[in-house]
């Protein structure tokens, strides 16, 4: 709304102000004239938020009422990322229609047991299924069918596909943002954090319906299933080579002290955030370590320009033997330059370096994005890009079976080979003379 006060600030002269002042009589068609923005009223949970579970009598009670339950069972688990070192679940929080809700405190009831046995069979629904999957294995909780949402939303082609607008579009309702990101290592938790907590599973049992029908009725229902197939085995990405090489910025460290200088004090980092189970960057940053490496200090090490954190000052001692420990090696044991990856180097090199897998590559990307769009999936989501890569950077074979072979080991689906296959195929012929404007561009 236009306010006479501040628009008369703005003008130089008399008649300016005149006029001004006379816009105070029309702020109500100003106003008609701009719809004001739609208020969203927060969902609120249509229960009572439960007791949170602390004992073990509690939860073999739930346990009973879960094995009375009928349909799937709605999960959910809040970590501490960005807090602990470690990445187990701080509270669990489920749902089974006919059972009512459970927020589980897995730390005061680290046997799950009962949990498990009593749902064996049922099929789980979570929302972004690999941030959870591994801290629910911790605790003994281990699905034997498995629906997704998120990934549903994903195959759906759904623009955003965040739990919150999934379930503004699907259910219309609004879900306030909360307490996602908060520490749920510490105790005792707020009446909102349980309130937060519940929500996360309340409506996800509907959400999954909504989503369901839909699959079944854009015939993507298959595509999804082998999709949540493939979870039921999934593990987390374990990372080759030398874990400190993953320090932000280590590409920077360009002469063997200084990556020794940076391995020396991410292991140093890395043992002080195990044993106290903090987050390493909590205790000290990556551009702090960073630092150090470029400055190569003998000594002070708390004067290097970056070199700062929650914990620099604390444990100054450990920072400065890890230094001293790289500096008092011979080059001989200090890191070697990074191994070059098995993989295909950068795209934007192919021209160059081989203009027959630009050629093939970009023929694909083009014939991906059309499938894409065909289908209303992402092109991520239709085949890995890597993989995709890995079968343009080859030479061409013969042989179709090389190709679905190098997609189905690098994990692709059946529907993804299905779809993906006739244009890796088509490829092979292309060259650099066929390449159009559009290629290029």
């Amino acid at each position: 709304m236009l306010h006479t006060r501040d628009a008369a600030a703005n003008v130089t002269n008399v008649e300016d102000v005149k006029d001004v002042e006379n816009l105070e009589g029309s702020e109500s068609s100003v106003s008609e004239a701009q719809p004001e923005a739609e208020v969203k009223i927060p969902h609120e949970t249509r229960e009572p938020v439960p007791e949170l579970i602390t004992t073990q009598a509690a939860l073999v009670e739930y346990a009973q009422a879960l094995a009375g339950g009928y349909g799937p069972l709605a999960l959910d688990a809040e970590r501490a990322s960005g807090y602990t070192y470690s990445q187990k679940a701080y509270l669990i929080q489920i749902r089974r229609n006919g059972s009512g809700t459970a927020l589980i405190d897995p730390i005061a009831c680290p046997d799950l047991s009962p949990i498990a046995e009593s749902t064996i069979g049922v099929e789980w629904i979570l929302h972004a299924a690999t941030q959870d999957l591994e801290c629910l294995r911790e605790v003994g909780l281990t699905p034997s069918a498995l629906f997704d949402t998120e990934l549903a939303g994903r195959i759906l082609g759904r623009e955003r596909v965040g739990l919150g607008p999934l379930m503004e579009n699907e259910l219309g309702v609004y879900l306030e943002k909360g307490h996602g990101a908060a520490d749920w290592s510490q105790r005792p938790f707020s009446t909102a954090m349980l309130r937060y907590a519940a929500l996360d599973v309340e409506l996800l049992i509907e959400l999954r319906d909504a989503l369901a029908a839909s699959l079944d009725e854009s015939g993507k229902r298959e595509y999804a299933q082998q999709e949540f197939d493939a979870l039921l085995s999934w593990r987390p990405r374990e990372h080759k080579g030398e874990a400190w090489r993953r320090t932000s910025g280590v590409h920077g460290a360009k002469t063997p002290l200084a990556r020794g200088i940076v391995r020396e004090l991410w292991l140093t980092r890395d043992d002080i955030a195990r044993r106290r189970d903090i987050a390493p960057g909590r205790i000290l940053p990556d551009r702090a370590i960073l630092a150090a490496a470029l400055a190569k200090p003998a000594d002070q090490l708390l004067k290097v320009q970056g070199f700062n954190g929650r914990g620099a000052g604390r444990y100054e001692k450990q920072w400065v033997a890890a230094v001293q420990r790289a500096r008092g090696l011979p080059e001989s044991e200090l890191p070697k330059p990074p191994l070059r990856s098995d993989g295909p180097p950068p795209p934007k090199a192919w021209a160059d370096k081989n203009p027959g897998a630009h050629a093939r590559l970009e023929f694909t990307r083009l014939e991906l994005t059309r499938i894409s769009k065909e289908l209303n999936i992402p092109t991520e989501n239709l085949m890995q890009p890597d993989l995709v890569r890995r079968a343009c950077w080859n030479e061409p074979v013969d042989d179709p079976q090389f190709y679905r072979d190098l997609l189905t080991e690098g994990g692709a689906r059946a529907w993804q080979c299905e779809l993906v296959l006739p244009v890796l195929l088509a490829a092979r012929s292309r060259r650099p003379d066929q390449m159009t404007f559009e290629d290029v561009i």
